[in-house]
């Protein structure tokens, strides 16, 4: 197996005419589009890139990945634009669409430290339930550093997004119990 260093591959883009970085988006009804991502970071972590984890409609500061941030300093950093409560997907709060805001403005933000891997996580059903626009969120991407992945995560990815990505991975359960208790360091 050969080994590619990440900025000679982003090199080679370049001279290919290829000059954003690359967009995945995770989505699909199924279990897991979090997970996957986080091991993204994991791996990306793991060779010392720094990766940065927005997420949307979620504020609960117990879950694993949240804490974990802590050991994985400086590279892994997570920031959290939602609150504690579930949102009430068909009449969303106006403190949801104001965080919902103030989560893309970040990404703006974060995508400007140049980071290795910038994780959207639910940024799909954000749009989905209309705490943002489509466009607002393509509008962001527009800006990628060719050394960046961002990755969007959430069921319900819009059509638009589907389009604008590079890889898309619709994630589907084959098998699921009626009922599978929420288990600490698996579902959270």
């Amino acid at each position: 197996m050969r080994v590619v260093d990440v900025p000679n591959l982003h090199a080679r883009f370049e001279k290919m005419g290829r000059k954003n970085g690359f967009v995945h988006v995770y989505t699909g009804i199924g279990g897991g589009k979090t997970t996957s991502t986080l091991g993204v970071a994991l791996r990306s972590v793991g060779h010392r890139c720094k990766v940065i984890m927005i997420q949307f409609m979620k504020g609960r500061k117990e879950i694993g990945e949240y804490k974990a941030q802590k050991r994985l300093k400086p590279y892994f950093e997570i920031h959290q634009f939602g609150r504690r409560e579930f949102i009430d997907l068909k009449n969303p709060a106006p403190i949801d669409y104001e965080l919902a805001r103030k989560g893309l403005e970040f990404a703006k933000k974060a995508l400007k430290k140049k980071p290795c891997v910038l994780i959207l996580d639910e940024i799909n059903l954000a749009v989905a339930v209309g705490l943002l626009k489509p466009n607002e969120v393509l509008d962001v991407l527009k800006n990628i550093p060719n050394k960046t992945t961002v990755y969007l995560t959430g069921r319900y990815a819009p059509k638009e997004f589907i389009e604008r990505a590079d890889l898309v991975t619709e994630i589907i359960d084959i098998k699921r119990p009626k009922s599978i208790p929420v288990r600490k360091g698996i579902e959270y």
